[in-house]
């Protein structure tokens, strides 16, 4: 069993980091090769390896699959064991729910608070659009835990592909200082402390100073 997977910059691809966090839940190992992003050769090297010009993409013996999202559930049926989603159906439900609603949507969020590992500054004052993706987010989260059957820091009580689809969310949320209440302040500090997530932020960082 054999896994590679492409990525872009770790400090600024979210879509790359949460293909690496689904690879850390599942316990799958990887190697990877990582394309900068926004250069005249960036598409390019991306489509020597898939068709689609995105990343992630993970290779595997059945083919490289692309998307984040395709990535975690084919994880998931390889590494039943691991549990990416959450073993409740309804939380299941509720996490899938969620994590389609990250893939498809907040455009404003993401236009407006571009994912940056070392941003450390407030966005004032913060467009409509974007404060009104957040309010929409906080309410997810408390959607999701309001149906967890495990107690624990994160979305579902354990860690899960929800988590790893919204840990860019809590890069931005940090680092562009907006203000949120103790429960969801406490959520970010738990995936900062995510030893996968602490791993990719120490290379992003690494970027900078090289």
């Amino acid at each position: 069993m054999s896994f590679h997977l492409i990525i872009g910059d770790k400090l600024h691809s979210s879509w790359s980091l949460r293909g690496a966090l689904a690879l850390d839940l599942a316990g799958a190992a990887y190697t990877e090769t990582l394309i900068k992003l926004g250069q005249p050769d960036t598409r390019a090297l991306i489509l020597q390896h898939s068709a689609t010009g995105k990343v992630p993409l993970l290779k595997t013996e059945h083919g490289t699959i692309a998307d984040s999202l395709a990535i975690a559930e084919y994880l998931n049926e390889r590494f039943p064991a691991a549990q990416l989603w959450p073993a409740d159906i309804k939380a299941r439900a509720q996490a899938r729910s969620a994590c389609a609603q990250m893939h498809s949507g907040f455009f404003a969020l993401r236009g407006n608070l571009p994912f940056d590992l070392s941003h450390d500054q407030a966005l004032v004052p913060m467009p409509a659009e974007a404060q009104a993706d957040i309010e929409r987010i906080i309410a997810l989260w408390a959607e999701c835990r309001a149906v967890a059957s495990e107690r624990g820091p994160y979305l579902f009580g354990r860690l899960s592909v929800a988590d790893a689809f919204f840990a860019p969310v809590a890069v931005r949320l940090r680092t562009y200082r907006v203000e949120l209440s103790a429960e969801d302040q406490a959520y970010i500090d738990a995936i900062y402390q995510w030893p996968a997530f602490k791993a990719w932020q120490q290379a992003g960082l690494e970027e900078v100073q090289g």
